[in-house]
């Protein structure tokens, strides 16, 4: 399972490219459908793959928290997929797959891995709504690859949101000053539910308005459409629109690919972009850099969010 993951290092060069690389993984059959379902994530958000170890329970954890286990002297606490999705499985979960996004560490039990795919994130699309209603929101995008199966990236931001404390503290809310200009506008785009309620949370607490798109190839279209409105009035689009918030991982186009086209665009000049993630690691930071992203926030830091737009809002 090593060789699955020694090359990701070199995967940084896809920045900008609008691809992506997910490992492939399956939770077993479903007594319920009979089926086989396969999932992804994206390797930057996984840090090793292992055979499950000895997982020290412990109490009053949610139901899908099998509970902890030491890695390198790290206790991580371990999430078991098949009951989080509510898959009636025969087997147990065999592999753990150690993840890492928003500044945490956790384990994944999965039935078993498959292999590393490279796609076009053109390729991934919106799930149809009864999929969404299915399964509970937790798929941001799918595909169908050649073979005819049907592979689901899971919203692992959502998991983790709903399986330790909630990101969304109204503690952490109420203390968001509200900046000074009511007349700002930010546009924000991420294909995540929960992280699109903590961008409100967070501008509404600041006094902004806001638009907003859930994926990228979505945010492209709306930022073209204001920009064609403001070339109508001979309004620069800055009029309209002060700042531009864009997650990375999204379907369509990600968030790469969506600063580079409006950096090149002479119509959105003086307009920042800020790239907000759970890929937190300084490696993607800099790849943002390197597509002209003017400011790099972390996924679920509410207030070092406001900062930064109160900041390049001034």
């Amino acid at each position: 399972m090593s060789e699955l993951l020694k090359s990701i290092d070199a995967r940084t060069k896809l920045a900008g490219t609008n691809k992506l690389e997910i490992l492939l993984f399956s939770l077993g059959v479903d007594a319920r459908t009979g089926r086989k379902e396969t999932f992804g994530i994206n390797v930057f958000k996984v840090r090793e793959i292992m055979r499950v170890p000895e997982i020290t329970h412990a109490p009053e954890m949610p139901s899908s928290v099998e509970g902890m286990v030491s890695l390198r002297g790290v206790l991580v606490p371990v999430i078991d997929l098949i009951k989080y999705t509510g898959v009636q499985a025969e087997r147990k979960p065999d592999i753990m797959i150690v993840t890492e996004y928003n500044g945490r560490t956790q384990g994944f039990l999965v039935e078993s891995v498959d292999t590393i795919l490279r796609l076009e994130w053109s390729s991934m699309k919106v799930p149809p709504e009864m999929l969404n209603s299915q399964m509970g929101g937790l798929i941001t995008a799918v595909t169908e690859l050649p073979d005819g199966r049907l592979i689901m990236v899971m919203d692992v931001e959502k998991i983790l949101a709903e399986t330790s404390h909630s990101p969304d503290d109204d503690l952490v809310f109420s203390a968001i000053q509200p900046i000074e200009r009511a007349d700002r506008t930010v546009f924000f785009t991420d294909d995540s539910y929960v992280a699109r309620k903590q961008v409100e949370k967070t501008l509404d607490a600041m006094g902004v308005r806001h638009i907003s798109a859930i994926n990228g190839g979505q945010a492209w279209d709306e930022l073209l459409r204001i920009a064609a409105h403001a070339d109508s009035l001979h309004k620069p689009v800055k009029d309209f629109v002060q700042l531009i918030l864009t997650d990375i991982e999204m379907p369509e186009m990600d968030g790469y690919m969506l600063t580079k086209q409006i950096k090149s665009d002479p119509r959105f000049a003086g307009i920042p972009v800020v790239m907000h993630s759970s890929l937190s690691g300084m490696s993607n930071q800099q790849l943002g850099r390197s597509v002209g992203v003017d400011e790099y926030v972390s996924k679920f830091e509410p207030q070092k969010l406001a900062a930064a737009i109160s900041r390049l809002l001034a």
